[in-house]
């Protein structure tokens, strides 16, 4: 079974995903100029209004980091642990798997870490504290002799992750091997994680999410903004500070595609809890609004229509094609590029059907905001959570 999420969304003016130089990313498609939201940004809003709305039980919520032996070591230092050394205590436990952590602490690249893996962590470290702390000490004594680790410092990376690794004691690094790979996080198990140094605990993600695209062609607009002190005297002309912000106004067509036996097998095959996390995923992406520049914009404009296709088996259809040729509102004309929008999505949505057939369709529901006949959001929702249930009962 496979869930597809279709969403067509208007945005007033606004910047809510930048490229380098500070402007609204874009793309060409079909020969012309669109606006650009990217899926890293749309699942970053997915992942925090997750957190944000409550959806999902916090301890199935993941944590993507760098500063994971400071979070560890701080809730050491809860059970009256010396930070320092607890800081250093992680640093050895994660080195036990080859998890580097650089001179600031930092580890080398951003872990994907699920809640109830953070928490074993501690646990680990608090069981062992005792053997790590005296590995620590002794290394420190080691250093002091050697000129400051000198010596350790020179080593490469990969003869120096062994180096660190030989130091852990055998059955805490048994532990750490298994501590990850289980993190039953709904974030995680959607969107998958890679960990350079385990590729076994890799999680493939349940859920594909597509760069958002403008129906209409667009072209980027620039908003000359001036500043001026509060303090200045009332003859002082001029401002004291100005400045250049790009931004554009698009109807964006956004795609999403959920696998939900993936995403149970990724759950430990918690059937409630991926149930859950779809219906919080579909009501997350209807719902959270990128955030870049939204103090100076205020761009929080609902979708205008919302389809959820659920499936058994057979082809995905992005429907980005109904978008080759840009919507263009004639001039003079009373209805609105949204509208003419839904009409081009649900004109390539009957063309697919009678080329492609409907075989293995369960739910296929539509809501618009300027029709009467659809469902409501929360109704739609629902719906498919029923799908879903009547799917499962029907599994071998």
């Amino acid at each position: 079974m496979f869930i597809e999420l279709h969403i067509l969304q208007n945005f007033s003016p606004s910047n809510l995903n930048r490229d380098d130089t500070g402007s609204p990313k874009d793309c060409v498609f079909g020969g012309f100029r669109r606006a650009r939201i990217s899926s890293q940004c749309l699942k970053r809003a997915a992942r925090s209004y997750f957190k944000q709305a409550k959806l999902v039980p916090a301890e199935n919520l993941a944590v993507r980091t760098k500063r994971i032996v400071e979070e560890v070591a701080s809730r050491l230092t809860e059970n009256d642990r010396n930070k320092e050394l607890a800081a250093s205590v992680v640093t050895l436990a994660l080195a036990g798997v080859e998890l580097a952590v650089k001179e600031d602490g930092k580890t080398q690249y951003l872990l994907y870490l699920g809640s109830l893996e953070i928490a074993r962590l501690v646990a680990l470290c608090e069981k062992h504290w005792d053997e790590l702390a005296e590995v620590v000490k002794s290394q420190a004594e080691a250093d002091e002799d050697d000129g400051d680790g000198a010596k350790t410092k020179k080593k490469g990376g990969k003869k120096k992750k062994k180096a660190a690794k030989d130091l852990v004691p055998d059955t805490v690094r048994k532990e750490m091997k298994e501590l990850f790979g289980a993190p039953k996080a709904a974030d995680l198990a959607l969107f998958g994680r890679m960990l350079a140094d385990m590729v076994d605990k890799n999680i493939d993600a349940a859920c594909q999410v597509a760069h958002a695209i403008s129906t209409n062609e667009v072209s980027m607009e620039i908003d000359f903004y001036t500043a001026v002190d509060d303090l200045k005297p009332d003859d002082t002309q001029g401002a004291d500070m100005i400045g250049v912000v790009e931004f554009n106004s698009s109807c964006f067509y956004r795609y999403a595609l959920v696998d939900v036996d993936k995403l149970v097998k990724n759950l430990q095959q918690d059937r409630d809890l991926a149930r859950e996390t779809t219906l919080a995923f579909i009501k997350a992406s209807v719902e959270a609004v990128p955030t870049g520049k939204q103090n100076s914009m205020a761009a929080h404009n609902p979708p205008h229509y919302v389809r959820v296709t659920v499936r058994e088996g057979g082809m995905a259809w992005n429907m980005a094609n109904a978008f080759v040729n840009p919507v263009r509102p004639p001039r003079g004309s009373e209805r609105s590029l949204t509208e003419l929008s839904v009409d081009a999505i649900e004109v390539y949505q009957t063309q697919l059907e009678r080329m492609y057939g409907t075989d293995g369709f369960l739910e296929n529901i539509s809501s618009v905001l300027n029709k009467g006949d659809g469902p409501s959001v929360p109704a739609l929702i629902e719906a498919i959570g029923a799908a879903i249930d009547r799917g499962a009962k029907e599994a071998p």
